[in-house]
Formats: structure tokens, sequence, C-alpha cells
């Protein structure tokens, strides 16, 4: 033996001594986890809903509770199991002490938390809603429940304090049916009714007056709003009308601690009224006995992920599962909602006419030409002069900006950049026009038609429209709301706010005029709801007018929308636009699905699907932002959605199954 080796063999018994130390401690390991593996003493089989967005393996699956994890496995819990060879989330949605399965049951692997966050009344809606949507329940239980963040988790939720019956005189004392409703609501029924607010209406605290009755008769309450600045105004009225502490704010800005800690104190019952934005429709509320609604139509109720819920359909399937009441509410009326009041299952409340036109004065001026006149004719100078002596005045444009778009001053053809063939736009009142795709700058335009070197702007930004005001009515401040300075409150000053849809401040005493512009621009719009969304916008805005204050709308008076304005009828106009699309098979009067994706996938689709009877195929038709993928168009009668939904679930797990090219699928899809 060399001197090299000699201390390699004194080292072999300890060697060995440590190896035989870790098999014992291994053997020791399997043993005890052995031990806690063996199954619960009572249900010892936990159904997981497993977080795989995989249509064909979209269902629960069995497994075995170990002893350990007996009491910490609840209905609800979140928890990690073996699926595909990899560890997996899940949720456990019930225990029971029988499985199909035949073979030997794979344990859980671990409970994340026992904390129950997915109620059962929420497990079952997200049945029904991926069913309808056709899509997997994985995907719609993350919309449901968000993300865990266990710093939240262990801090405790403080019950709130006792309701209070509202007290004093109803806001509502003016709405047609509004004391029925109300009553049934106290007495804990279920009433439905639709309800189209009045110009100078203050909606949050009307709403928050519904919420109040309901929860004093000792049931929970949920609130959909379009956007933060809405949740913001109706948490205000709910603390006004409730009391601090009564009420939480669901919305996904607030920050992931935040929005788990008013989860938490929804799900374990600490809070029952629940304000917030489309996410909070799956908000576990505990006796729910209402839910609202407010402006549906906003393209902000419509979920953008997969399976593309919209909010109102949402809070329709839970008041139908669960019995509670109904209040959808708006300025605007939507087709869907009117086809529930056409067909009874809400009933109206509404405004007399003779309170409507006390209220407000609503009249459509034309527009001199586009092409070389101002966009402020007279009559709509004289009502923002008027306006300006009492208070504040609004003028709604449907364009930020600048200059949003450019022409040639000589022939009238739309600019474009000389690189890429993009439009050109001004973004300030001293820049050059540059191309609002690759950025580059045309200092030396020239037109490729009439080679003329001029340009002017046919549509305007809010910003020119403000410095074009503040020439107009020198002295008077001329204030933009719009982008990322949003006003959201305006005093008593005599101020011109500029603002873009959806960025209208609120005025304390409300605008004494309101001026809606360009209302040409929102009526081009290539969509099936161009008029419908038309219309919603300017009502919106013109609600925001003091009593007696005046509305003028620059456009063609003859316009049906324009006309619906000027009446202040918004159910007239659903109406007649229920009945037009009835006469053309399109939604709400039919149901539609959009397959999106490129030729080949589509190809497959057609082939695999197995469409109801009465089904109509459209397309495909390429895409104008993407020519590289096309769309099909599936329309059935209304009376045949739900075997649709049905087909194309039976084609997302096929395809699933067999691992085809992805499509986007979309059912109902808010535009098309």
């Amino acid at each position: 033996m060399s001197d090299h080796e000699a201390p390699e063999a004194d080292m072999l018994p300890g060697l060995r001594a440590a190896v035989d130390d870790a098999r014992a401690k291994a053997a020791a390991t399997r043993r005890r986890r052995a031990a806690s593996w063996e199954p619960a003493e009572t249900d010892p089989v936990a159904r997981v809903l497993v977080d795989i967005a995989l249509a064909h393996l979209d269902r629960p699956f069995d497994y075995a509770v170990p002893r350990a994890m007996a009491d910490t496995a609840v209905p609800g819990a979140r928890v990690k199991v073996r699926f595909a060879g990899q560890d997996v989330d899940g949720f456990v949605v019930e225990r029971t002490s029988q499985t199909d399965h035949t073979g030997t049951l794979q344990p859980l692997r671990r409970v994340v938390s026992p904390e129950p966050v997915l109620a059962p009344e929420v497990a079952e809606l997200s049945r029904t809603l991926a069913h309808r949507y056709a899509g997997a329940r994985s995907d719609v239980l993350r919309l449901a429940v968000p993300p865990r963040h266990a710093t939240a988790e262990k801090a405790a939720s403080v019950a709130a304090p006792p309701p209070v019956a509202p007290t004093g005189p109803s806001r509502w004392s003016g709405v047609e049916h509004a004391d029925a409703f109300l009553r049934r609501l106290a007495a804990g029924e279920s009433p439905r009714a639709a309800w189209s607010a009045a110009p100078a209406d203050d909606w949050p605290a009307m709403l928050a007056e519904v919420v109040a009755t309901a929860y004093a008769a000792g049931q929970g309450a949920l609130v959909c709003v379009p956007d933060a600045r809405d949740v913001a105004r109706v948490a205000a009225a709910l603390d006004a009308q409730l009391g601090q502490g009564h009420h939480v704010c669901l919305t996904a800005d607030v920050g992931p601690s935040a929005r788990y800690r008013e989860f938490l104190a929804v799900s374990r019952g600490a809070r029952r009224v629940i304000v917030g934005t489309r996410a909070a429709a799956f908000a576990p509320v505990h006796d729910l006995g209402l839910v609202v609604v407010w402006d549906d139509g906003d393209d902000l109720h419509a979920e953008p992920r997969a399976p593309y819920p919209h909010t109102r359909d949402v809070l329709l399937t839970r008041a139908a599962q669960q019995s509670t009441a109904v209040l959808l509410a708006g300025v605007a009326r939507t087709p869907e909602v009117q086809q529930l009041v056409a067909s009874g299952w809400v009933h109206e409340l509404s405004v007399p006419r003779a309170e409507l036109r006390r209220r407000v004065r609503v009249e459509a001026v034309p527009g001199e030409d586009r092409s070389i006149g101002t966009r402020v004719p007279r009559a709509a100078y004289d009502a923002l002069r008027a306006g300006l002596e009492s208070g504040p005045v609004l003028v709604q444009t449907p364009r930020a900006g600048y200059a949003a778009s450019l022409a040639c001053d000589t022939c009238r053809a739309p600019a474009r950049c000389t690189a890429c063939t993009g439009p050109l736009t001004i973004p300030g009142p001293a820049a050059p026009p540059q191309c609002r795709w690759c950025g580059r700058v045309e200092s030396a335009w020239t037109c490729p038609t009439c080679r003329g070197r001029g340009l002017r702007a046919p549509v305007r930004g809010e910003a020119r429209t403000a410095e074009e005001l503040g020439r107009m009515f020198p002295g008077t401040t001329v204030r933009s709301s719009s982008g990322e300075r949003v006003l959201d409150h305006v005093g008593g000053t005599h101020d011109i706010v500029v603002a873009t849809v959806g960025a209208e401040p609120v005025a304390e005493e409300g605008f004494a005029a309101v001026l809606l512009l360009d209302t040409w621009l929102t009526l081009t719009r290539d969509d099936l709801r161009a008029g419908e969304e038309a219309l919603r916008r300017w009502l919106n805005a013109a609600a925001l007018v003091r009593p007696g204050g005046h509305v003028v709308a620059v456009g063609d008076p003859a316009h049906p929308a324009l006309q619906a304005l000027v009446r202040w009828d918004p159910a007239g106009f659903a109406r007649r636009e229920s009945e037009e699309r009835a006469a053309a098979h399109l939604p709400p009067a039919a149901r539609i699905a959009t397959v999106t994706g490129e030729l080949g996938a589509l190809d497959d689709v057609l082939h695999l699907l197995d469409l109801p009877d009465g089904a109509e195929v459209l397309g495909p038709v390429p895409l104008e932002h993407d020519p590289g993928e096309h769309r099909v168009v599936l329309r059935v009668p209304r009376s045949r959605g739900t075997a649709l939904s049905e087909a194309l679930g039976d084609l997302q797990r096929l395809r699933s199954a067999r691992k085809l090219e992805a499509v986007r699928i979309q059912v109902d899809p808010l535009s098309l």
C-alpha cells in the first residue's frame, strides 16, 4: 500500500457508517409517510378540480385524503396533487367516502392552505359558465379566486357592525314602481327590475339605498360597476348610507395583498356588501340576496380572458342559481336588458316623462360642413356662453390628443407616412407631423395624389378642442380630462371642461350645460353596436347636468340615435334595436359564436364540429388587424343556444385530446 492510499483506507469505515445512517433515516421517513398516507377515517376521498386548462380533462379527479390532512383538506381548500407526473394546484370541491376509480387512489401531496376560498355556489357557477361559454372550469376559477397571499391570510377579518335600516326620505320617490321594488326587497323577497337613471340622478346614492334595504333585511348585496372611478363613487355613497366598515371594494388595481385581504373578508362572512369591477361578480357573498350591475353596455364588463364571460351574464346566472333579487341599472339600456323587460323576466323602473322634461332640455343641431366649417355652430356656442354664467360646462369629444388624423388640405386624401404608410398625426400645437405607427417625423410631407403640401385635421382631439374653446371664450379657464389626466370632480367654478368618453368628471351641483361634439365620428364605428354605444356615451355625459340643464349635440338631427337622445328615450331605442336585430337574425334574438385562427385550424373545426339544427356558418373571413388569421361566425336561433354551447364544448374536448392547432372560441362576443 502506498502512502497516498493509506488515508483513504482509514476513511472507509466512516463512509460506511455515514451511508448506513442515511439509509436508516430514509427508511424512517418512508415509514412516517406511509403512516401519514393512511386514508382518513371519515370521507377519505377528495374530489379535486385540477388547474389544467385542457378541455378533455376538465372534470374533478378523486384523490385519497391522508389521515394527517383529514382536518385541513376541507371543501374549498387549495391543495397540491400529483397529475401526469407533475405537482399541480387544485381546489377540493367535495369530500366523500366513495369513488368510481377502480385502482389505487393517489394521495394528496399537501394542503397549500386550509382556508376554504372556493365556495360551493361559486364552484357550481364555474361549472355553468364553463358550459355556457365552451371553456374550462380552471379558467373560470382563475377569474373567481384571486392568488393566495400568505400574510393576508394569517390576519383575522373583523366583523362588520350590525346593519341599520334606511331612514329619511327615499331618493326613489320619483321613480315609478320603485316603492314596490324596495318594499319586496325589505321583505326578503327576490324582485327583478331594470332601471334607467334620469338626468341629474345621484345614481350612486340611489344604488346605496337599494343595497341598504337588502342589507337591513339580513341579506348580502353585490354591486358591479365598469371601472375604479365608479367603485369609488359607490363606495362613498355606501359609507354615507351605512357608515364605515360595512362594505369592501374588490378591484384589480389595489395590489395582491389588499385584494386577497378583502376577498377573505367576504369569504369568511365578515363583509356581506361588495362593490367592485367585473371580477367581483364571483365574490362568495354569504346570504346573497341582491345583485346589481351598473351600465352593462360598457365594454369593460366583457372579460378579455378565456372563456370571456360578461358581468351581466355572470350575475344573472348567480341570480337564477341562488334566487336573488336583480337590479339592471344604467342611464342607457342595452337590447339584452330590453329583451328581459319584454319577456317579463324583469320589470321596468322609470321616471315619468313630465319629470324628464323638467330636468333637462336636449337639442340636436346640425354641424356645418366638416370640410369647410367650424365644429361649434352658433346654437352650441350660445348654450356654452349661457351655461358659463351659472356654473361649469362640459364638452365631450370622442378623441384624445391634439390632431388624431391628418388629410391633404387640397384633395382631402388621408395623409400617410412615406416609410410605412401609417396614419400621420400631430401630437401637439408646436410639433411636426409624425407617423402613429413607426414614429417617423414628416417635416416636408407631400401628397402623393395631388402633390399638395398643406395638411388639415378632420379629426381633432381634446387638446386641440380645448385650444379652440380657449380662443372662443377668452378669460375662461379650460380644463382637460383624458388619458392619464382624468379629473374626478370639479367645483362650482365657471370653467369649461373638455373630456373624452369615460373621463367626464362630476360637478358638485351638476354641469350647467353639456356639449357633445363630433357625434358623426362616434357613429362611424364599423360595429354591430355602433348606434347603441354612441347613445350610451352621449346619455352618460348628458346625465351629468344639473336639474334644468341644457344639452346640445352637434350632428345629424335625423339620425335615430340622436332622436332618441333628444327624446331621452333609451328604452325606445333599445326596443327598436332589438326589433331590427331580430329581423336580421342578430343578437340578442340569435346566439352566435366566433372561432378565430389560421385557415387550417378553422378547416379542422368545421369538419369536427357537430352543429345543431338550424345553425349557420358565416365565413371564414380574414381579420383586418391580422390578415394571417381568419374568423368563422356560427349563428343559431336563441332557442338552440344551449345546443351550440354543447357542440362547442365537445369540439374543445376533441381538439384538446387530439392536440390540434389552437383556435379562439368566443360565445356571445360583445363586439362583432
